[in-house]
């Protein structure tokens, strides 16, 4: 029932004000549980691609450009298979005096930033075969780390608002790129720890004990192959589309009298008092475009040269060539039995461990077929 409002129009959402020809009525319908909208981007969302205009430079002006680009941030290199700068951050070597820290069941470590490459099939030791999906964590740094008691978003988390734990906000970042392709307030986030303006960006909400410094590079052997984790992606553009594809209806008859309404929805309403459309009801709408967390992914390879994680199924969200995050899953019976890299893994120069297994997972340098000797 509606509830008449002793305030002004102006108090009230722009999509709860109704106008007619005479007097404004403005009234507040049945109260939903919807996210309030984003008011404000947070404080270290700046804008990034700049107007691309023609700045009428000489062929000695452009290398001038270059040279210097690469005297403050290194040469340009193929590091993990990933085209980027060859640059050491001077923040990254106090990173080592932070990662003597007891890993704890409570604490909360950080995340990565991974590209989704495809889909590949994998054999179990039994013979099984299963479809994986390949992740690539690319050039993945510590941008910038904002501790509890500064750290205040503008949305407060809505699963748990009323959770007790203390957490900090450590900022990510991926794939370095030309510092002439963004603005000037945009390369400032990166200034102070002399590293490269990153494409992408990730906030990810660690404890105190899990802060990283500035410039700490973050790998695939952050996480380990039997390990399980949580992937954030956005879904496929699906566009507008009916109840039969959005939400799996199984549509009308085919015949008997059914004329033009094969693949529509049918009854979605009430007789009597009841005669509404009650909120939910599934209704053809716009599909895909959002942000969706797939919980519970199973590790089965790592690939420690191009950081690489081969995750079992193909159930997780986004394109080919999209941009995912991953996290230590949050359900309670896949969490860590075992002490993970605590906050995250060193880098080793080893060109022995390339490739790490589970358990089950066959390896294709293992022989398939193997003969007993003629006795």
């Amino acid at each position: 029932m509606s509830k008449i409002m002793k305030r002004t129009v102006f108090d009230l959402p722009v999509s709860l004000r109704i106008t007619f020809s005479g007097p404004m009525v403005y009234q507040a319908r049945t109260a939903h549980n919807v996210r309030a909208p984003r008011i404000k981007y947070p404080l270290w969302y700046l804008q990034r691609e700049r107007a691309k205009d023609d700045q009428q430079l000489t062929g000695d002006n452009r290398s001038f450009i270059k040279e210097a680009v690469h005297d403050k941030f290194g040469m340009p290199a193929v590091i993990h298979g990933i085209s980027t700068y060859d640059v050491r951050s001077p923040l990254s070597e106090d990173s080592v005096e932070c990662m003597n820290v007891e890993w704890n069941p409570k604490f909360q470590r950080t995340g990565l930033i991974a590209r989704k490459l495809g889909n590949y099939p994998m054999w179990l030791n039994n013979g099984k075969s299963v479809l994986t999906t390949l992740l690539q964590v690319i050039d993945n740094h510590v941008i910038k780390y904002i501790p509890p008691d500064e750290f205040n978003p503008p949305r407060k988390p809505y699963s748990c608002p009323n959770h007790k734990k203390q957490l900090g906000c450590l900022l990510v970042g991926a794939e370095s790129a030309d510092p002439q392709y963004f603005t000037k307030q945009y390369c400032g986030l990166f200034y102070r720890e002399g590293m490269m303006p990153k494409k992408y960006l990730g906030r990810f909400m660690v404890s105190p004990e899990a802060a990283l410094q500035p410039g700490t590079p973050l790998l695939a052997s952050h996480f380990r192959a039997g390990d399980f984790i949580d992937v954030r992606g956005k879904t496929i553009d699906r566009g507008f589309q009916g109840v039969m594809k959005r939400h799996g209806f199984h549509g009308m008859p085919a015949t008997h009298g059914v004329t033009k309404s094969h693949r529509r929805g049918g009854n979605v309403g009430h007789g009597g008092e009841k005669g509404r459309i009650f909120p939910g009801t599934k209704m053809p709408g716009h599909m895909g475009n959002r942000y969706r967390l797939h919980k519970g992914a199973e590790i089965l390879r790592i690939n420690h040269k191009y950081n690489v994680i081969w995750i079992k199924g193909v159930a997780s969200p986004g394109e080919t060539n999209s941009i995912v995050y991953l996290y230590d899953t949050i359900l309670p019976l896949r969490k860590h039995k075992s002490p993970p890299p605590f906050p995250t893994s060193k880098v080793v120069d080893d060109d022995q461990l390339i490739d790490s297994y589970k358990e089950n997972v066959y390896k294709f340098t293992d022989q398939t077929i193997t003969f007993e000797e003629d006795k």
